[in-house]
């Protein structure tokens, strides 16, 4: 990987790079659609993300390359930037332009990006590409930010630059990962536990349904909407600001509020799967994992029957991971409709899980999903320091 990513910026700008960095992906082990519900998420960090590569260059250039993509940008350094069309650079572009706005003095800057995180699946690609541009810049400007300083920048960026209405999960999971540990996170105050999750005999398996999610944004926002209707009526009796400020035992006592039946399912969710989190969190620290794959079970099936996000491609998957006896957990993680599903299993039996279930999802959808397999990884840093280059 090194030499072949040190031999592709040398052909592409005629020098050695000065510095390299990683951001990985991310995936929410558990904690679905309630981050805007003032409850708890755990995600983590992945080992597989996005490299940069950079040169400083006395043109008042930036140049902006990427082993992914065909398309290039050379940019002359001026005092603003505006995102222009839909192509990968606007990315880090958006990034620059945050520290120009906040007064910093930039020179041109050469950058070679290689991504190993497949384009579209919801692993958070745009946030990696975000973090490693910003800790790069910072590093190379001794800029002076903080983590959570380049975390809320690149949360900026994503919303006011790109234009895509984020919350701070995915810059916070892939600036923020631990190896071998889980984020347990509250989106409303930043407040986290890293999460010891020893994975022992068991790694993560990705499998992305490779369906397009063209109603994730639509069926979102209408979820917004509707757990905002549920918890104005749970208000009548309750002093909260959230749903996830109440348990499931409180919620019981007063659901009868409630009389609309797809409000109360919605509800029912947020408040059960904040619950599971804080269980999740026990039985990751407890290597319970058994109990763990338990609720990630037990969420799926929360996100199909009371949320309604989830959908037949992410089913299937499910569906077939409970008939593995090498499989402890699965459930669908993201917005759903489409994207990917996560599941807990045996190393020594990923080969043969990920030949089944793919069989098993053609059989069933007509075209197939793909299959990664990861760690809990490390967050943002210097190649070398992470060890993420080989």
């Amino acid at each position: 990987m090194k030499n072949m990513l040190y031999k592709e910026f040398n052909a592409k700008f005629k020098k050695e790079p000065e510095n390299a960095f990683f951001s990985p992906g991310r995936v929410n082990l558990i904690g679905e659609h309630i981050d805007y519900n003032g409850g708890l998420v755990m995600p983590c960090a992945i080992t597989f993300g996005t490299y940069l590569l950079v040169s400083p260059n006395d043109d008042n250039l930036f140049r902006f390359r990427s082993l992914n993509f065909e398309d290039k940008l050379d940019i002359t350094l001026q005092s603003n930037y505006v995102k222009t069309g839909d192509s990968w650079f606007n990315y880090p572009l958006g990034v620059i332009e945050y520290f120009l706005k906040d007064g910093h003095q930039l020179r041109g800057i050469d950058m070679l990006f290689y991504g190993d995180i497949p384009i579209g699946s919801g692993l958070s690609s745009s946030a990696s590409i975000e973090i490693v541009t910003a800790f790069a810049l910072n590093e190379l400007l001794g800029a002076g930010y903080s983590k959570l300083d380049l975390v809320k920048l690149s949360k900026s960026v994503e919303n006011n630059f790109i234009g895509v209405n984020c919350g701070i999960m995915d810059q916070f999971a892939v600036a923020f990962g631990e190896k071998n540990k889980a984020l347990m996170l509250n989106c409303d105050t930043l407040d986290y536990q890293a999460v010891d999750s020893n994975l022992g005999e068991y790694i993560l398996a990705i499998i992305n349904t490779n369906k397009p999610r063209k109603l994730a944004e639509s069926k979102y926002n209408e979820r917004v909407q509707e757990c905002q209707a549920a918890l104005t009526i749970l208000k009548q009796e309750l002093d909260i600001k959230y749903l996830c400020d109440i348990d499931t035992a409180t919620f019981n006592k007063h659901s009868h509020l409630i009389t609309d039946k797809v409000l109360f399912k919605r509800a029912q969710h947020v408040i059960e799967e904040n619950d599971r989190v804080k269980l999740a969190a026990a039985a990751l620290s407890n290597n319970d994992l058994a109990e763990f794959g338990r609720l990630m079970y037990a969420s799926h099936d929360s996100l199909r029957d009371l949320y309604e996000v989830s959908g037949k491609e992410l089913d299937t998957i499910i569906e077939y991971s409970k008939t593995n006896a090498n499989v402890a957990g699965a459930r669908m993680t993201g917005a759903g409709f489409g994207g990917c599903a996560i599941a807990l299993v045996k190393e020594a039996a990923f080969d043969s899980f990920s030949k089944n279930v793919i069989e098993y999802y053609t059989d069933m959808m007509g075209y197939a999903p793909s299959v990664y397999s990861s760690l809990i990884g490390d967050g943002v840093g210097e190649l070398s320091k992470v060890g993420s280059l080989q």
